[in-house]
C-alpha cells in the first residue's frame, strides 16, 4: 500500500473513531436527559425529556453542574441559555419519583439528590455570566430553582409557574426562602402556601420572570442571542427589554392576583399559619373561603415548615437558605407526610391523602424545630 493510500486510512480511521466518541457523547448527554452546546457565544442547555415534561433528575444535575462552571470560566463563553425541549413544559418539577423510593429503603440517592440540585441552584445564583432561563410551559419546583435564580428569567403565554410542594408533604425548596419572601408584600408567602398557579404575562408581573416574549418570537430572540459579540449583561437586557416591547399579547389584561393583593397582605400577615387560616375564614369572601380550602388540603406540617423557611429566609442569603433547606429536605425524607402526599398526588391519583399529624393544632412547634437542626457532618457545605 502506498504512503498516500495508508495516510488517508489512518485519517479514515481517526475520523470514524472522532465520529463514534462524539456520538457516544451526544448518545450519554441524550441518556442524561440534557443536550449541552456552544452555540456562537452561548452555552446552551437543553432540558430533553419531554416526555417527562423535563423533570429533573440525577444524571441531568449531574451533567449541568460541571458544564456550567466550564462555561463560566470559559474565555469564549459569554452568556448561558438554558430551555427545555418538546412544547410543553421548561421543567415541571424534580424527579420526585425516584427520590421517594430511595427514601424509603435507605438509598444515599435521597440525601445525594437534593444536595447536588440545591448546589446547581447556588451556582446559577452565584454564575457570573448572563444566566437566561427561557422558560416557556409548565415551570414547577425543581424547574423553578434552574430558572429564578438567574440573571435573567423570560416567560411566555404558555408558562405555567407554581410551587405546589405543600400538596405532597414537601415545601418549596430549590431555594424558594430565598426568591418567594422577596416578592412584593405577602405575595410569596401566599404562593409558597397555597401552591397558586400562576400563567403568561403574571408571571412576570409576579416578580418571578424579568421578561415576557411570546413564544413565537422566541426562536428569533435565540439566534439574536448567541450571535452577539461579547455581549454584556446590559447587551443581553437591551435584546429582551426590545423583545418584550413587541409582545403585546395580554397586555391588556390586568394582574390575575390584582384586586386580590391587599387582601393577601392583610388575610397573610399573621404570627402563624393558625393565625392565617383564622383570618381567612373570618373574612368569609369569596377568595378568601377558596384560599382556606386549599390549605385545609396541604400537609399540616409542610404548612408549619414552609411558613416559618420563608420568615428565615427573607434575612438570609441564597447559601445560606439551601443550607436551611437541605436540612429540611431530610426532614421530610424521615417524615411520613412526603411519601404519603406523592403516592396520593403521583402514583395513585387518589387525591385524598392521610396526613400525619392530621391537623395544624397537633403539629408541635418543637417538631418543626428539629427540621431545622443542623445535620452536623452531613450539612450542605458549599
Amino acid at each position: 500500500m502506498s504512503l498516500t493510500a495508508l495516510t488517508s486510512a489512518y485519517r479514515l480511521r481517526t475520523l470514524c473513531r472522532l465520529q463514534r466518541i462524539q456520538g457516544h457523547m451526544m448518545s450519554s448527554q441524550v441518556d442524561s436527559g440534557v443536550l449541552l452546546e456552544k452555540v456562537g457565544c452561548a452555552g446552551v442547555i437543553t432540558l430533553n425529556r419531554p416526555k417527562a415534561l423535563n423533570a429533573l433528575n440525577m444524571p441531568m444535575v449531574q451533567h449541568i453542574y460541571p458544564q456550567l462552571k466550564k462555561w463560566e470560566s470559559d474565555n469564549e463563553t459569554d452568556i448561558v441559555i438554558i430551555r427545555g425541549a418538546g412544547g410543553k413544559a421548561f421543567c415541571a418539577g424534580g424527579d420526585i419519583r425516584a427520590v421517594t423510593e430511595a427514601g424509603k429503603v435507605g438509598d444515599p440517592l435521597a440525601e445525594d439528590f437534593f444536595r447536588e440540585e440545591y448546589t446547581l441552584n447556588h451556582a446559577i445564583g452565584t454564575c457570573r455570566k448572563p444566566y437566561i432561563a427561557l422558560i416557556g410551559g409548565i415551570t414547577m419546583g425543581g424547574g423553578v430553582g434552574l430558572s429564578v435564580h438567574g440573571r435573567f428569567r423570560v416567560a411566555t403565554e404558555k408558562t405555567l409557574f407554581a410551587m405546589p410542594e405543600t400538596a405532597i408533604g414537601l415545601f418549596p425548596d430549590v431555594g424558594g426562602g430565598y426568591f418567594l419572601p422577596r416578592l412584593q408584600g405577602q405575595l410569596g408567602l401566599f404562593l409558597a402556601l397555597t401552591g397558586f398557579r400562576l400563567k403568561g404575562r403574571d408571571v412576570q408581573r409576579a416578580g418571578v420572570a424579568t421578561h415576557f416574549v411570546e413564544s413565537e418570537k422566541i426562536p428569533e430572540l435565540e439566534k439574536e442571542l448567541v450571535d452577539l459579540k461579547s455581549p454584556s449583561a446590559e447587551d443581553v437586557s437591551r435584546v429582551l427589554d426590545s423583545y418584550q416591547n413587541q409582545s403585546a399579547l395580554g397586555a391588556d389584561k390586568p394582574f390575575v392576583l390584582e384586586q386580590h393583593m391587599s387582601d393577601i397582605d392583610r388575610l397573610f400577615s399573621s404570627s402563624s399559619v393558625e393565625g392565617i387560616v383564622q383570618n381567612l375564614k373570618a373574612d368569609g369572601s369569596e377568595f378568601a373561603n377558596t384560599q382556606a380550602k386549599m390549605l385545609s388540603r396541604m400537609s399540616p406540617t409542610s404548612l408549619k415548615i414552609t411558613y416559618r423557611q420563608l420568615q428565615a429566609g427573607a434575612a438570609l442569603s441564597l447559601q445560606d437558605v439551601l443550607v436551611m433547606e437541605y436540612r429540611l429536605s431530610q426532614a421530610c425524607m424521615r417524615g411520613c407526610d412526603f411519601y404519603e402526599g406523592v403516592r396520593s398526588v403521583l402514583i395513585d391519583k387518589d387525591q385524598n391523602p392521610k396526613w400525619n399529624p392530621s391537623t395544624l393544632e397537633e403539629v408541635s412547634e418543637e417538631s418543626v424545630e428539629q427540621c431545622f437542626s443542623s445535620l452536623g457532618e452531613k450539612d450542605l457545605t458549599f
